[in-house]
């Protein structure tokens, strides 16, 4: 089958063509045996220092730190979004979420945030034959204006190229706490509907998010139980693999593993040494583990490649005050936290395994974002994808596979909460585009609160920028670091380096206004 060969060109990047015999080292292992199944395990604000195999000690994770050992870690993963729902957006689109103007996380009054006629993974791998599936956490709304909760919810992940959905709609912490079941909510009983309501505690996040109090509807509530969530999707994910095990299948495994609350199974409570966020950890290493001895009791271990990561970087919350006041640095040494453009809170963790294919043990410092998988995997599957798909995507797939140890993507956006603080990373450089990180501006640990200066609170971390907790008199309006020789973002060196500043300025403005950062090469 053709391949479309795609580069950068201009001022973009250095030229980087991606030759077909190159990019097919998926695609000829594919003509000659099986379609290999693909897993997206999608875990929810795991820091980069949240697993044993990135350097954890008061957790342990032994079937992700085995993952590793039988696969290919990725030390320069990130999230294109600090934001779980434009984060979502990315891996499913392979588009920017800053384009249709997506920042912030959705809630139960959103509308499909995924236009219908833009192609997704699912679509992708379901136009190749697979069976699809999202099991877990959706948070990209639902509908055509305003969901009806009693009704369909649709469209929805079926309409986006998935044949089925089992999962909650946003986040653990938010209403409603339910569980649907392709387009209706789980044990609904239509003489005992969902209702709505406001109420003085809801009320910043009704005017922000316009979040309703959600109540009614016993029965389905009654179904949901926060202890047993994690277990809940775990089972399901489990009994779809087995139920599709004769044929090639695709599953997109979003986990609510590890957003606030921290309610792990009682099973769980107790076992690490950074209270409940460190035992939520260890459930989520317990889901991981359930479903790669799925794959081998029905012997799809050797033909299915397995894709670990997270959607953001760890969150500056009352878990994770405490998780690191016991000695767990939930984004390891890295500034900042989920809804940062700093470090922390977009690096995230990254494995994949296929036996026999990835080589087992290796490790990869290529950047590379969570955008890139919708190209990577139509490479993977020969898929030619037409102009206006995946339109920031990149085909990652001989990183993906360790087939190549030459850098394939000079260049990332990488967008935090509030959009001035946007950032562009070429190279080892990065350019964010005001002070700070962009995310939370809490005064007081474990505060969740938005705008302002960044948080007091640091894991031990400084920045040339910030004392006691505000700007520094006279800090640049923007930053530029060199991670190369300051990983941890401590010092900002953009008045030392104007003219690097001013190209990386540049860059992100033609980015910006072009439709896509490639175009197609015919």
């Amino acid at each position: 089958m053709k391949m479309t060969k795609r580069k950068i060109t201009g001022k973009i990047g250095s030229s980087v063509l991606i030759g077909v015999g190159l990019a097919n080292a998926g695609l000829a292992y594919c003509q000659t045996a099986e379609k290999p199944n693909v897993i997206i395990i999608y875990a929810d604000d795991l820091g980069y220092g949240d697993l044993s195999c990135y350097g954890a000690q008061k957790v342990r994770t032994p079937n992700i730190d085995k993952l590793a050992l039988q696969g290919r870690m990725f030390t320069d993963m990130h999230t294109v979004s600090a934001v779980s729902t434009p984060s979502r957006y990315a891996l499913l689109t392979g588009q920017y979420p800053f384009r249709e103007e997506c920042y912030a996380p959705v809630f139960d009054a959103q509308d499909l945030l995924i236009d219908v006629n833009r192609l997704t993974i699912a679509d992708m791998m379901k136009a190749q034959g697979y069976a699809t599936a999202i099991i877990g956490k959706w948070h990209l709304g639902f509908g055509v204006g305003k969901p009806d909760w009693n009704g369909d919810l649709k469209p929805g992940p079926l309409e986006l190229g998935f044949d089925y959905y089992f999962g909650i709609p946003t986040v653990s912490s938010h209403p409603p706490f339910v569980y649907i079941e392709n387009h209706k909510v789980v044990g609904l009983d239509p003489d005992d509907p969902i209702v709505y309501g406001k109420s003085a505690e809801t009320k910043v996040f009704d005017e922000k998010f316009n979040i309703d109090k959600m109540g009614g509807a016993k029965a389905a509530h009654a179904l949901y139980d926060d202890e047993m969530v994690g277990t809940t999707l775990c089972g399901k994910a489990v009994k779809w693999i087995k139920d599709n095990k004769d044929k090639p299948f695709f599953l997109y495994f979003p986990t609510t593993n590890i957003h606030h609350p921290f309610t792990p199974n009682p099973r769980f409570k107790g076992t690490s040494e950074a209270g409940r966020y460190g035992d939520f950890i260890h459930e989520l290493d317990w889901i991981v583990g359930e479903v790669m001895k799925a794959l081998d009791e029905e012997n799809l271990a050797e033909n299915t490649l397995v894709i670990f990561t997270s959607d953001n970087g760890a969150m500056l919350n009352r878990g994770g005050q405490y998780a690191m006041s016991a000695g767990h640095r939930i984004n390891g040494k890295l500034l900042g936290f989920k809804f940062d453009a700093w470090e922390g809170g977009n690096r995230v963790p990254m494995i994949v395994r296929w036996p026999g294919v990835v080589k087992a043990g290796t490790v990869s410092d290529q950047l590379i974002g969570n955008v890139d998988f919708l190209h990577s995997l139509a490479s993977l599957l020969g898929y030619e994808l037409k102009e206006g798909d995946a339109p920031d995507s990149y085909d990652m797939l001989p990183v993906l596979l360790g087939k190549t140890s030459r850098e394939m993507r000079d260049h990332l956006v990488i967008a935090p909460l509030k959009p001035s603080n946007i950032a562009v990373r070429q190279g080892s450089w990065i350019l964010i585009s005001a002070r700070g990180g962009g995310g939370f501006g809490a005064k007081k640990p474990g505060e969740h609160a938005f705008g302002g200066p960044p948080a007091l609170f640091f894991a031990g971390e400084t920045n040339s920028d910030i004392e006691n907790g505000d700007y520094k008199p006279g800090a640049p309006d923007q930053q530029l670091y060199d991670l190369k020789k300051d990983p941890y973002e401590s010092v900002n060196v953009i008045n030392k380096f104007p003219k690097r500043a001013a190209k990386l300025n540049d860059l992100l403005k033609e980015i910006k206004t072009l439709p896509s950062t490639r175009q197609l090469q015919k």
